[in-house]
């Protein structure tokens, strides 16, 4: 559990990374205007620090007590900030090197998940369009394509011809990228964040398309969210219970949010962990710690209260 305070001079000086030099840094400069403004408003001393490598090597020589993390996508939230903030004994919030890298990639996560006797879709790493072929043959279509790493559905496509495996697996390479095959799972998307340890409510999300891509993320108006979701109670805490276990199975810490999918009858089938989620005004965690009273400055402040001294890691 997390040390509770109400002063802020307990946090110390407060440096907010956001921005970085991911695919994500749009979310991530949204992100971090949002945390930034939140801490200013609670009395927090705290910096905003629009991150590139060399802010992140220097940080150690800035007097920061604590960092609050809101680099999503590589560099950020794959393990290699978390090192360095490790070397240099600086508390922050969140995953630490081991979890924040196995969430990255999804590829590890499904296959520590299926050890774990967890269920997740069935899935293939694509190296040439002859393996699209061939995961298309096994899965059928639609089913998708996308990164093993990324986040914010970067390099997502929802596969449903043959026309389409070309441009779907140009657009989920990239520079040492990996590329799987997901089978396509008819069924509600949900969502449950972790905060401390513990689940929020459930959320489920009825984007205006069919798929919830970038846009219906972070731009869409369009885009409906349930919270609490409209599930039986029963049903409800053996997901959450499920989602936490998840969590934890990778290492997980501090707070997170897991992705799922609900079928028709009501079987879950996990899609990813988001070790650093998003904290925008479109954003789920923000959205389902408001379903249980704690608004988003709020929010702020019990996840920067993970980093106080009497925490106990979870490893």
């Amino acid at each position: 559990m997390r040390k509770r305070t109400h002063n802020p001079k307990d946090f110390g000086k407060v440096g907010v990374l956001y921005g970085g030099w991911s695919a994500e840094r749009e979310v991530s400069l949204w992100s971090g205007q949002g945390v930034v403004a939140a801490l200013q408003r609670s009395g927090v001393d705290v910096t905003a620090i629009d991150a590139d490598r060399e802010a992140i090597l220097r940080l150690h020589e800035q007097g920061f007590d604590r960092v609050f993390s809101v680099l999503h996508g590589t560099g950020g939230e794959d393990g290699t900030v978390q090192a360095v903030l490790d070397l240099h004994g600086i508390p922050y919030p969140g995953c630490g090197v081991l979890a924040s890298a196995l969430a990255m990639d999804k590829l590890r996560t499904k296959r520590i998940w299926r050890a774990e006797g967890l269920p997740t879709p069935d899935y293939r790493v694509l190296k040439t369009l002859a393996d699209a072929e061939a995961a298309a043959n096994a899965f059928g279509y639609p089913f998708i394509i996308k990164p093993a790493a990324d986040g914010s559905s970067v390099g997502v496509t929802k596969v449903k011809t043959p026309a389409q495996l070309p441009q779907a697996l140009h657009d989920a390479r990239g520079p040492g990228r990996v590329v799987m095959a997901e089978r396509f799972v008819p069924a509600g998307e949900y969502t449950c964040a972790i905060l401390d340890g513990e689940p929020l409510p459930l959320i489920q999300i009825v984007p205006a398309s069919e798929f919830y891509d970038y846009h219906a993320k972070y731009i869409s108006d369009d885009t409906r969210y349930h919270c609490p979701a409209d599930l039986p109670a029963a049903l409800s805490v053996e997901l959450q219970t499920m989602c936490v276990a998840a969590f934890e199975a990778i290492g997980g810490r501090g707070w997170g949010r897991v992705d799922f999918m609900l079928d028709a009858e009501s079987r879950p089938w996990l899609l990813e962990i988001n070790t650093l989620p998003g904290m925008t005004s479109h954003s789920l965690v923000p959205m389902a710690a408001r379903a249980v009273g704690i608004d988003y400055d709020a929010l702020c402040w019990a996840i920067l209260e993970t980093t106080l001294p009497g925490v106990e890691p979870v490893l």
